[in-house]
């Protein structure tokens, strides 16, 4: 009975010890935290004299932030002296040493701890993390440096030292590490090509890199892993020729089925490098014939990509005949069934809004539609390109139906969304305008932005030109005009624009008129004189509907068609300082950002 009143007294005595140190802990902290210099110190004085081991480090640490030098030094040695050889209180006597200015006494310290480092794998980590933990990136580096030699594997530690490269930010010895644990760990490419697009800050980093690769594939021409990420550099060069030959010499070397090359050409596509896709994706289709997997799916992307190609620039009838002519004669190859069903949707949609041959279009989409196992939402996609095809064929009822049934099969989707902002349009195209504004008041709050941004601006335009012509005369005459910009019919919209200034002046659409014409000219590829015009929206009408559009399009146009970064990132400012409101803000923040040369862009 004794022995438990004096094993209670003791746990009694313990516990109520500690819950007093971890008061004075927390005391200690606050009064840091607050500037309380001498309060701080006196408690962590107290709680070292009272365990030294476990509050050596918080009481170190307090004393080399208020400059305490001597005192870290004294405890340091003190701690020294009762454990010889503790790695951690060496490390930390160096960091005063360091703080002090005292360098020369500091790598002695650190030199001598090198030169007794144990053969030990675990052992040599825990020096090196201390070492780290210390704000010593260098000495991290130089103990794992180290302890390859002494456990003879010069593979040990390459998360570790990749780590402590990217942190010190080391480019050189960051590109050689990776080289060295590729080939052994080839799945970390995609990691490693993250990392080194972080670090790397230009041309001279992406060179620097190849010529790394150049001397490596030289001496080991058999390893892939080089030629995989010569080809991502020649990418990220933006040297799409380059990247693409190195990618079909690599291709021929292992005689594959050319589904990297696929890769690749779905990269040059997206960096409309199309010259370079069109090369990959006929290589492709060279290969092995029909036998080859990838050769329909090459087939179609091969027109796709002309397509793109065409239709990006200026083009003549003869450039969208001919691509008429490769879709028709791929389909006729391969078949009309689920698996071309994309491509029946891109010529429909070739026909319709560049050959405008209405009823050829009508009738794809209709077959691809009744083909069975298709994905609903190509289905839902060809629906919807189908009303399109009925609203330009004068068939407004018949698109309707198929807007309503497309946001019917797929409900809280942003197909949905899209198929109601499409019925809306026709609302509007058609006149009914207070049928269309209250669909359009409903997609205001779309979760897809553009989706929602349309949706805003077509209801404000509906509702200022009703409220200053309760009639909507002007506006009848300016949605017909629009309908016919959306039909790729330029000469006939502008006919119709500039009529309504005759038939109904002092109307309130002058700005409204100027973005429309802005529209047909971006359509024209005629960006020049786009720009003239958009800028006039942007000094005449500063507080109208377009104002904060124009100035994104602005931006936009000189981004990435006139290639003046410059302005963009002027135009892109103006929409952050001077329509903060705008629904383009996040995209324009984003934009300038990137420009600016940040390199994360996370808001």
């Amino acid at each position: 009975m004794k022995r438990l009143y004096v094993l209670a007294l003791a746990l009694f005595i313990c516990s109520t010890r500690l819950l007093a140190q971890n008061n004075d802990l927390l005391l200690a902290r606050q009064y840091a935290a607050n500037g309380e210099q001498q309060k701080a110190l006196d408690l962590y004085q107290k709680l070292f004299k009272q365990d030294g081991e476990t509050y050596f480090q918080q009481y170190f640490n307090v004393l080399l932030t208020f400059k305490k030098y001597d005192d870290a030094e004294a405890i340091a040695k003190k701690m020294l002296r009762k454990y010889p050889g503790n790695n951690e209180f060496i490390i930390a006597l160096g960091t005063v040493y360091t703080q002090q200015g005292n360098t020369a006494k500091a790598e002695a310290l650190y030199n001598d701890l090198i030169k007794n480092l144990p053969a030990d794998q675990n052992a040599i980590a825990g020096i090196a993390s201390q070492f780290y933990q210390s704000a010593n990136a260098d000495y991290a580096i130089k103990i794992f440096l180290q302890g390859r030699k002494l456990i003879h594997n010069e593979s040990a530690f390459a998360f570790e030292l990749i780590s402590l490269y990217r942190y010190k930010r080391d480019k050189e010895e960051l590109t050689e590490e990776y080289l060295n644990f590729l080939p052994t760990n080839p799945a970390f490419i995609s990691q490693a090509e993250s990392t080194l697009a972080s670090v790397y800050e230009g041309p001279e980093d992406y060179d620097m890199l190849k010529m790394a690769l150049l001397k490596r594939i030289q001496k080991d021409p058999q390893q892939l892993i080089y030629a995989n990420l010569l080809t991502w550099q020649y990418l990220q060069q933006k040297d799409y020729d380059m990247a693409l030959n190195q990618a079909l010499a690599l291709s021929r070397r292992q005689n594959d089925d050319g589904s990297a090359i696929f890769d690749i050409c779905r990269t040059l596509v997206a960096s409309e490098a199309y010259d370079a896709a069109i090369r990959g994706y006929e290589y492709i289709i060279s290969k092995g014939g029909k036998d080859n997997s990838n050769y329909i799916p090459a087939k179609v992307e091969l027109i796709n990509t002309k397509n793109l190609k065409v239709t990006s620039g200026k083009y003549v009838q003869v450039d969208l005949l001919s691509l008429e002519k490769d879709y028709i004669s791929l389909l006729d190859e391969v078949g009309r069934n689920r698996s071309t069903v994309f491509a029946m949707e891109k010529l429909a949609n070739l026909q319709a809004f560049k050959l405008h041959k209405l009823k050829e279009a009508q009738a794809l989409l209709e077959s691809a539609i009744a083909l069975p196992g298709v994905r609903p939402a190509l289905v839902a996609a060809c629906k919807l390109d189908l009303g399109d095809v009925y609203l330009l064929n004068n068939q407004p009822w018949d698109a309707t139906l198929l807007y309503s049934q497309v946001e019917k099969d797929n409900p809280n989707t942003n197909i949905a969304q899209e198929a109601l902002l499409r019925n809306a349009k026709m609302a509007y195209y058609t006149g009914d305008f207070n049928w269309a504004r209250r669909q359009l008041d409903i997609l205001k709050a779309a979760t897809t932005q553009l989706i929602a941004n349309d949706a805003l601006n077509l209801s404000l335009l509906i509702s200022d030109n009703l409220h200053a012509d309760s009639t909507g005369s002007a506006l009848k005459i300016y949605s017909r005009a629009d309908l016919l910009i959306f039909a790729e019919q330029p000469e006939k919209a502008v006919i119709t624009l500039d009529s309504i200034d005759k038939k109904y002046p002092g109307n309130a659409l002058e700005a409204d008129i100027l973005m429309a014409k802005a529209r047909i000219l971006i359509q024209q590829k005629d960006f020049t004189n786009a720009v003239v015009v958009l800028k006039t929206i942007t000094e005449k009408h500063s507080t109208d509907l377009w104002a904060d559009d124009a100035v994104y399009m602005l931006g936009d146009i000189y981004e990435t068609k006139l290639n003046d970064a410059n302005l963009a990132k002027t135009y892109y400012q103006k929409i952050i300082t001077d329509y903060p409101a705008s629904l383009w803000i996040n995209d324009a923040r984003k934009r300038f950002r990137l420009l600016r040369g940040d390199k994360n862009d996370a808001s």
